[in-house]
């Protein structure tokens, strides 16, 4: 069985400011599926967090929970940060990124598995714009 593929993307304008999330789910059995919203002002860590949890709760609500527990997921994501956060590579030090830290775990036991993998901005493009048209719609 191949792995549901995730790609992840959040962004502040202004850092802390107006956010927004890009979630693009690529399954063979569903096709692809693309989310992006607004969420609440904050900044780009937080919404690199939320993005990842929004796509793994898409997911689940996608698969149903029976079909989740035997899947494999692969989140990908160009933030260098949260995935080496998530691979248990960096200490989390902001005391706002450790709630969703915990969050995010607590869903990849939904799972059979779920990997953290960093790329390029270039191959995260998808999920930029969503996080940009969200923005841009608001502004």
């Amino acid at each position: 069985m191949k792995p549901l593929v995730l790609y992840t993307d959040g962004g502040a304008r202004g850092n802390p400011g107006p956010a927004a999330i890009g979630v693009v789910i690529q399954d063979s059995a569903t096709g692809g599926k693309e989310y992006g919203e607004r969420i609440e002002d904050t900044t780009n860590n937080v919404a690199e967090y939320k993005a990842m949890i929004f796509g793994l709760k898409k997911a689940k609500h996608l698969l149903g929970g029976d079909a989740a527990i035997k899947a494999e997921v692969e989140i990908r994501s160009d933030s260098e940060l949260i995935v080496s956060q998530m691979n248990r590579k960096y200490k989390i030090k902001d005391q706002d990124l450790q709630p969703l830290f915990v969050e995010l775990w607590n869903l990849t036991l939904d799972f059979k598995s779920v990997r953290f993998v960093h790329i390029p901005r270039e191959e995260n493009k998808e999920a930029d714009a969503l996080v940009n048209r969200a923005l841009d719609v608001l502004l």
